[in-house]
């Protein structure tokens, strides 16, 4: 139980921060504030390095990880693209950024309580990448 609980839940945050880079570089050609680039660059930088952690334990399972899901995906990219073709501007950028940390948080918290029995190291990865997109979220606010 403990190694099938560990690996689902590595799987979803797999598939979260393949969600949240993909969200981040949707919508870096739309960024005009340098400090707004710079801030979402760096929260790149972090994602990819707990990307290779999340890749790290898994291969200790030999799992692959998991991609997102394609409709959710597509779903993102069609939101992205409809709002900043009506308003190509950094609040709308930061407003999509928002959401999708608060979505985010919110899958990942449910998969941390649904697999409760997964390994220690795993939760924390977890709860680093909760803190991640939490602390985006708020680096987003003033731009909103």
């Amino acid at each position: 139980m403990i190694e099938q609980d560990t690996i689902r839940l590595l799987r979803e945050c797999d598939a979260g921060i393949k969600m949240g880079t993909s969200a981040i570089d949707d919508v870096m050609e739309h960024v005009k504030d340098e400090e707004l680039r710079n801030c979402l660059t760096a929260n790149r930088r972090k994602h990819d390095e707990l990307k290779a952690d999340i890749e790290a334990h898994l291969d200790r399972f030999h799992d692959e990880g998991k991609d997102p899901n394609p409709i959710a995906k597509s779903m993102s990219w069609m939101k992205t693209n409809v709002k900043l073709g009506l308003e190509d501007s950094d609040k709308v950028v930061a407003d999509l950024i928002t959401d999708g940390c608060h979505m985010g948080v919110k899958s990942l918290g449910k998969y941390l309580n649904q697999y409760k029995a997964a390994d220690e190291r795993s939760k924390d990865i977890t709860k680093r990448l909760i803190s991640l997109e939490d602390k985006l979220a708020a680096d987003m606010r003033p731009y909103l």
